[in-house]
This record gives C-alpha cells, structure tokens and sequence, in this order.
C-alpha cells in the first residue's frame, strides 16, 4: 500500500496550479516581506518591485513564457528604481528552472542567455566597485547560479518526457492487448463456426441418407431398416457431443474436459461411417505417413468430411466416391471425387448462391487450407462428377 508521503504526493501532482500558488506565497512572504526593513532608502520600491518579480511564479507551469515576460519587466524595472540588490531575486533562478522544463526550447534558451545578461548587469549596477575586484566574480557568481537553475530544468523536462513516454507506452499496450484480445474472438468465432458447420451439415447429411435408407427398405427388410435407425441415433448423439464440446468453449469459467479434435488417422472411421450410410466410398492411401502438426491434421479430416457431406447431398443416387490421402516428401496431398450428378450443384455452392450453406462448407475447406499455407481447389470433373484437391505442407503451423 502506499504510504502517507506518496498519497500526499499524488494529491499535489494533481493540483499543480494551487502548488505553484501556495510556492510564490513563500516566497512572497521570505524574500520580500520579511528583508523589507532592510531597505531602509526606499521599502516601498523594494516591495512594489520584489512583488511583480514573486507573483508570475504562481503561474510559472501553466503559462512560463508570460510569466517569464513580467520577471524580465520587473527585473528592468529594478536595474532602474530599485534601492538595492533584492532578495526576491530568486524568483529569477525560479524562473530559469521553469522556463527549462515546462516552456519551448527557444523559450529555455533565451531565459538563461537573457539571465546571463542580467547577472552582468546586476553586477555592474549593484556591486560596481571595481570590475576586477567585484563586478567579475558577483557576475560570475550569478552566472554560475543561472546555469544551475537551467540544468536543474532541463533535468526536469527530461523527467517529464519520459514519463509522458512511459503513459503513452503504457496507453498503446493496453490498446494493442484489446485490438489482439479482440482479433483472437473474432478468430475463435470463425473457427467455431467453421466447426459447427462442418459436424452439422456432415451429422445430418448421414441422418437423412439413413433415415431415407431405412424409409425404404423397412417395408421389406426390417433389419435394414433397424440398423439404419442404430445408425441415425449413433449419429445424432455424436454431433450431440461434438455441439457441446464446441459450445462449451462458449461458456465462462468452465471446468470441461474436452476430447481430442480429429485427425488423419480418424479419416477410416469417417469413410467407414460414410459407407454405412449408404455411398460407395473407396479410401486409398499412399506413401508413408510423416509427423504433421494438430493443426493441419483436423484441417484435413475436416476437408475430407465436408467433401463427404457433399457427395452424399448432391451427387445423386447410386454414385460412387474416393477419397485419396498421398503422403509426399513435402506434403499431404488429399482428394475426394466423385462420379455422381452433383457438379452443376456443388459448383453453385461454390459461389455462394445456394441457401443450404454450401458456399460457407467450400469457403472454409480453403479458408482451413491456407492457414496451414496450403493450397484448395474444388470444380466439376471431366467426365462428370466433382472433386477436391487439398495439399497441407508438413512444415505448417499455426
């Protein structure tokens, strides 16, 4: 906790204006006031003078150069009517010092050429009794007094700036932290849509096959049928699961444990998962497989299930699909074609003009594969059907 001294401290950075005021009152009071007996030939003179020399320094921060102005008069004024050298002098040093750490640099720079000046005529009009003996080292004396007060002031400003230049430091970090705090919500937001879009639209494309499967063979064959409703329901509580895990990343102070996200090596049980529902689904792998980072593995299982989903929503009855992983020296290459009647319709997803959500499965698969700095490219095949191509470099990271 801080201390008296420091809140006390606080308390008066904060009231610059009533210190400064306070501050030329003492010495109003000290080097005016109190030595006015001792000018005996004319104390009026003296505390006319000695007073418009204290007062601007009430001033002295808020405005220096004004305040400096009425010194120099009143300094002037003294050279001229004042009985003798004043203590209120000072409040010249005092000017120095402010002029040096809270006025323009020409400002400061003219303060202590014009202090010099002065101090060789103070010397000259107040101790003029020989120039050896007396002029020179009282001008000296002064001179040396005035460029301590202008280095004391330069210290000052110094200090100043480099405090302004810590707040403002501090200021632009806070900023920073916010503008990154938010640009990391906006890219946990689309991920989690891209996330929920994929287990969505892949979980109910195989409820749908399924459910159409079962519709039809259940007049006939009522263990299809069956199985296709073990299927629908296996289905419907792994999406359940795979929402909630998503969602919970929603929620606040949550102690959830979370399962693994999907990788290559999960890419079988989808295929096999595709099959059961119905399309005739090949799965060819070549090349030995080579250690690649989280982050482009769930983007390849993602590709390969959205590619998936598509097969089974557009590429019609009785259509067949592949799905090819090549591990290369450089890359994991992936495709997922199909022979079925579903180009026209997957490429008008492609361009966004469907309202079932295509368009937002196809922009994430590239959105997925360029941010592991990969490549995507989807089109209708010669010959028919439609295909995608992805490559995830193995050096990629997030």
């Amino acid at each position: 906790m801080d201390g008296p001294l420091d809140r006390s401290t606080e308390r008066l950075r904060r009231h610059p204006d009533a210190v400064d005021a306070a501050l030329a009152g003492a010495v109003w009071f000290l080097a005016v006031l109190l030595p006015l007996q001792t000018y005996w030939e004319d104390p009026a003179a003296a505390l006319v003078i000695g007073t418009l020399m204290v007062a601007p320094l009430a001033w002295r921060r808020r405005a220096p150069v004004p305040a400096a102005a009425v010194v120099v008069a009143a300094g002037l004024l003294e050279l001229v009517a004042a009985p003798d050298f004043l203590v209120a002098n000072v409040a010249v040093l005092m000017m120095i010092y402010a002029l040096a750490a809270y006025a323009p640099r020409w400002a400061s720079q003219a303060g202590v050429a014009i202090g010099m000046a002065g101090a060789l005529l103070a010397a000259i009009r107040f101790f003029g009794y020989g120039f050896i003996g007396s002029v020179l080292p009282t001008a000296m004396a002064i001179g040396v007094s005035v460029v301590a007060a202008w280095a004391l002031g330069n210290l000052r400003r110094a200090r100043v700036q480099q405090l302004a230049a810590l707040e403002e430091r501090a200021q632009l970090l806070e900023l920073e932290r916010e503008q990154e705090m938010r640009l990391a919500a906006a890219t946990e937001r689309a991920r989690i849509a891209r996330e929920l879009h994929d287990v969505v639209a892949h979980s109910l494309s195989v409820v749908i096959a399924q459910a159409d499967g079962g519709r039809y063979a259940g007049r006939t064959d009522p263990e299809a049928a069956t199985g296709a409703l073990e299927a629908i329901a296996a289905t419907g509580r792994q999406a359940l699961t795979d929402m909630r895990s998503l969602l919970g990343v929603l929620r606040e102070g949550g102690g959830e444990e979370y399962a693994p996200q999907p990788d290559v090596a999960a890419i079988p049980a989808l295929v096999e998962d595709v099959r059961a529902s119905g399309l005739d689904v090949d799965l060819i792998v070549e090349g030995e497989p080579q250690p690649l980072a989280a982050g482009p593995q769930l983007a390849a299982y993602r590709i390969v299930q959205e590619s998936l989903t598509n097969v089974l929503k557009h590429a019609g009855p009785a259509s067949r699909a592949w799905v090819r992983l090549q591990w290369r020296p450089d890359a994991l290459e992936l495709s997922v074609l199909d022979d079925g009647r579903g180009a026209s319709a997957a490429l008008t997803s492609a361009h966004g003009t469907s309202s079932d959500g295509e368009g937002q499965g196809l922009r994430g698969m590239r959105e997925r594969a360029q941010l592991h700095r990969g490549r995507l490219e989807a089109g209708p095949r010669h010959g028919g059907g439609f295909g995608v191509h992805a490559a995830l470099p193995y050096g990629s990271r997030r």
